[in-house]
């Protein structure tokens, strides 16, 4: 009887420890447990929260200092969890952390998800070009021009709501930079605090103006009351005694817009229900996986062609050659696709500058050539020797014995292969959205975040993907009976 309901007591004490502390219960659980767990993204990098250079346990950053400073006047220690910027209220929601304190700009979408403390930090969104730019001041001169900015960042916000702005979403804060240098983009938007440290120390690059100007404050789930005062008198104790002041003055973020931050609490947000896909949403997902299919197949091609070369020159090259492409392959299988897609489109900017869509094709395509070629060798050592023998032997060269005779053989054996590869590819070029390419699953993100719900876009977008790959699946097995022979 014990072992019959172990796994539903397991199930149940799981879904508890996830499960938000209630609303008046808050507060007494965050001094109970001893920590105010606060959510944030190291990658937001200086000034905000970053890991010290000389000590990697430990974190840096004026939010850093923010928390320590509040989590004292709650009597606990702060406590920070990593999460990625744009999901952090989901994570919120879902009890990963107490409060979020990352940059998080109050947006009216927010407040209908989150309560906001009063505003701890002012900032403008500032417009980055080209020095030699005299051309872009507002938002309105960045019509029909190709603009960087943060994904779920105010400055999306702004820039989606012009129209015939093509904007163009990132993760990370340097990248946007590197692109505008390389003539990527026409100009980027983001937070000053990100633009005077990541863009205006560039000297090929120049601030063209503010197009907006915001707030950071803290997030708190609606439904944490106590928690949600306690914070926001911490943060007011914070601001009277002058200790805000000085973190930022430390950090050289102090202005004179600091001094007209409003002192009462901002809002506590109304929660509203989730939106529905809507059909142009729609629209934008069956593109986002036309685009899918033609970066996989584009990829694809070039990986089963570099895979064949690979192939051959690991089995009859000369040991030169063999070397060469034995390196390749342990190189490109022993690294993560991320790190090298990352390498040729931001590393490899100043000498080689290829487009988004270019740098997704040839990235995933070299990464796949690595495998193919094994599937390759696989299907060349499956040739018996003796016909390659008996070809030669009959007066036919190398190139045309492997032509006619073993590389028909070989590919038959390597297709089965070849098709399970290209579900994988499929499923990995979600990957390149890290270059800005939106593809199925940047769009089922972006998508989320403006319905506000993760739920019908993933489903949708697992949907998709399953139309996708089941035929390649059935294909695969189709060959596997058909080519592969079977062993007597």
């Amino acid at each position: 009887m014990t072992r019959r309901f172990l796994p539903a007591l397991v199930l149940i004490a799981l879904t508890r420890g996830a499960t938000p502390a209630s609303g008046q219960d808050a507060l007494a659980q965050v001094r109970a447990r001893g920590a105010l767990r606060w959510g944030g993204d190291i990658q937001g990098g200086e000034p905000y929260a970053f890991q010290d250079p000389h000590d990697s346990a430990r974190l840096l950053g004026f939010e850093v200092e923010i928390a320590d400073a509040l989590a004292r006047r709650l009597g606990v220690r702060a406590e920070f969890v990593q999460n990625d910027w744009s999901t952090l209220i989901p994570s919120l929601e879902r009890g990963d952390f107490d409060i979020i304190l990352n940059g998080l700009e109050v947006t009216a979408a927010r407040r209908e998800r989150v309560a906001f403390t009063r505003p701890y930090y002012a900032f403008t969104e500032t417009l980055v070009v080209r020095r030699d730019d005299v051309t872009l001041h507002s938002l309105n001169d960045l019509r029909g021009r190709r603009i960087g900015t943060l994904a779920a960042s105010f400055a999306f916000e702004l820039l989606r709501a012009t129209p015939g702005v093509d904007f163009v979403l990132y993760e990370g804060v340097e990248e946007p930079y590197i692109d505008l240098e390389q003539g990527r983009l026409d100009a980027v938007v983001l937070d000053n605090i990100i633009a005077d440290r990541y863009g205006l120390a560039r000297p090929t690059l120049r601030a063209a103006g503010t197009v907006g100007d915001g707030t950071y404050a803290i997030a708190v789930r609606p439904s944490d009351t106590t928690l949600l005062q306690a914070i926001d008198a911490a943060l007011g104790e914070l601001m009277h005694s002058g200790e805000l002041r000085r973190i930022l003055t430390r950090w050289s973020l102090w202005n004179e817009r600091q001094d007209h931050l409003a002192v009462a609490a901002t809002a506590g947000g109304t929660r509203s229900a989730p939106g529905t896909l809507t059909l142009s949403q729609l629209v934008l997902f069956l593109r986002a996986a036309g685009f899918t299919v033609l970066i996989s197949t584009l990829a694809m091609g070039l990986a089963v062609a570099g895979g064949l070369v690979l192939s051959i020159a690991r089995r009859y090259g000369g040991a030169a050659l063999r070397l060469a492409a034995t390196t390749y392959v342990e190189v490109f299988r022993g690294t993560p696709v991320l790190l090298q897609l990352y390498v040729l489109y931001y590393g490899l900017a100043p000498v080689l500058t290829l487009n988004a869509f270019s740098a997704a094709v040839v990235g995933l395509g070299m990464n796949y050539a690595a495998y193919e070629s094994e599937l390759y060798r696989a299907g060349l050592q499956a040739v018996p020797i003796g016909q390659t023998e008996a070809a030669l032997s009959l007066g036919m060269s190398r190139r045309l014995t492997l032509r006619r005779i073993v590389l028909p053989q070989a590919l038959r054996v390597a297709l089965p292969g070849i098709a399970n590869d290209f579900i994988a590819l499929l499923k990995d070029s979600s990957l390149v959205s890290v270059i800005t390419v939106v593809e199925l699953t940047k769009q089922m993100t972006i998508t989320a975040v403006d319905v506000r719900s993760w739920v019908w876009p993933g489903l949708l977008c697992a949907l998709l993907y399953l139309a996708l790959s089941y035929p390649l699946s059935r294909l695969a097995r189709r060959l596997e009976r058909r080519l592969v022979p079977v062993p007597a």
